[in-house]
């Protein structure tokens, strides 16, 4: 990333905005409730006409945590109530079966992740009890990833056994920073000592990739001490890293108010974190997978984007083509075909939906056209670094810049800026235009060019 140092104060003060993160297109923010669980089963009815053969992914929210850490962002229900982890898995049961009643048995899976929350708060004996209802459902590639997420906080030498008995084949470590200060300010206390334990007891158990989570922009972060922990991360050598910017949207999320906004870092120094991680990384010899992602040459997620074989989902950048996703919990997000769904965000809803009998469908959408031809220009903005209107005219049988001639004004001055660089047949972005590469997806979301209140989403720096 040679071109970092180009970055300017006008740059900064340009894109310090709010934006998409396009784990979709359109963003969630767009599904509506008119698209219920009827709609749902009608665009699983259409899979099964079509002989859909393609692999599920499987993904499955388990919301609960045993401490609140001060920044989180995600569906969440702080409880030490453990005992609550036993009656989730109940409905999660009722929900998986009314799911099995539209797609039938033994569906093909070759990804599963566990996401939260903390799907570690589960005992080993629900853990076990969950993945026996999933292997009795489905059929699971030899082949396949298999993720959870995990506290290393929750967890100790015999969990990761345990998990590795299970047939899980990846985690995912909440690192978030290494730094003392900056953990007691977000609340969020772990030391080096217990990630690296852990990491590399789970490597002589045999999992095949270990990912850790990182943010930068937390409270108390300086430029000096998230280097530091980007030291301390690279000595234990993750395969991925997930490198996200810390969105700080206290209206939204109840438990940023307890971080304090003079205690954040300005845009400036989240520029210098990014810039000074990403060379950091990349001279250890990570690839730079785009936008907040990192893995080493030889991780699935580097090859697929060698190979041009990389998407964007709801859990970020993946190695599968673009495959139906089964969502499973509350909150969760799934997909089928061309359309979204997520299920009611809260429990007592979630709960109330599956006591009637009923998926817990609360909304979605069903992509238009033009949704899917823009949904493809974004993702090969966000994924490849590279739009060729040839592959886009192909497929949906338009004319590129025609149909976009407005975005491609807007684009020139992206290229001045030097954020891209414009070919007669493709638009290129350059080192520097990785940093912004929220903004450049966001020239080509209808939606926003018509939104005047984006401060519901993160800012994109």
């Amino acid at each position: 990333m040679t071109q970092t140092l180009m970055i300017t104060q006008e740059h900064i003060k340009r894109y310090d905005v709010s934006g998409p993160r396009y784990t979709s297109y359109p963003t969630a923010d767009r599904f509506v409730e008119a698209f219920d669980a009827a709609a749902y089963c009608r665009a699983v009815a259409q899979r099964n006409i079509n002989s859909w053969t393609q692999p599920l992914s499987v993904y499955m929210h388990i919301p609960f945590c045993a401490s609140l850490c001060f920044y989180c962002a995600c569906n969440k229900i702080v409880t030490k109530r453990y005992e609550q982890g036993a009656i989730y898995l109940n409905y999660l049961q009722r929900e998986l079966d009314l799911h099995l009643q539209q797609l039938g048995q033994q569906q093909a899976v070759n990804q599963l992740h566990l996401g939260g929350g903390t799907p570690t708060f589960l005992r080993d004996e629900e853990l076990s009890r969950l993945m026996q209802v999933l292997k009795k459902a489905f059929t699971f590639s030899a082949e396949g990833e298999y993720c959870v997420e995990i506290d290393p906080r929750t967890v100790n030498q015999q969990r990761l056994q345990h998990l590795r008995n299970l047939g899980f084949n990846r985690l995912s470590f909440g690192v978030q920073d290494f730094n003392a200060d900056v953990q007691e300010a977000v609340h969020r206390m772990q030391t080096y000592k217990q990630v690296a334990t852990l990491m590399r007891e789970a490597r002589e158990m045999g999992f095949q990739s270990l990912n850790a989570d990182l943010i930068y922009g937390l409270s108390k972060q300086t430029p000096v001490s998230f280097r530091q922990t980007i030291s301390q991360i690279i000595t234990l050598r993750p395969d991925r890293i997930a490198l996200y910017g810390y969105a700080h949207l206290p209206s939204r999320f109840k438990p940023q108010r307890r971080i304090l906004q003079e205690d954040l870092p300005s845009a400036v120094d989240k520029i210098q974190m990014l810039s000074e991680a990403v060379q950091q990384l990349m001279q250890a010899g990570y690839i730079y997978i785009g936008m907040d992602h990192f893995a080493l040459p030889d991780d699935a997620l580097a090859i697929a984007k060698q190979q041009g074989r990389l998407h964007r989902n709801f859990q970020g950048y993946s190695t599968m083509a673009d495959q139906d996703i089964l969502a499973l919990g509350v909150s969760a997000i799934g997909k089928i075909g061309a359309t979204y769904s997520q299920n009611a965000k809260t429990l007592e809803e979630y709960y109330d939906f599956l006591d009637q009998g009923q998926l817990p469908i609360a909304r979605g959408l069903a992509l238009s056209r033009d949704d899917l031809i823009r949904r493809a220009v974004i993702m090969a903005i966000m994924c490849h670094g590279e739009l060729s209107y040839e592959s886009i005219e192909l497929s949906y049988m338009i004319n590129f810049r025609e149909y976009f001639k407005s975005e491609l004004q807007q684009i020139v001055e992206k290229e001045k800026q030097g954020l891209v660089m414009m070919e007669s047949d493709r638009i290129k972005v350059t080192d520097m235009g990785w940093f912004f590469i929220r903004a450049i997806a966001m020239v080509f979301d209808r939606y926003l060019q018509h939104d005047v209140n984006r401060a519901r989403f993160s800012k994109i720096l």
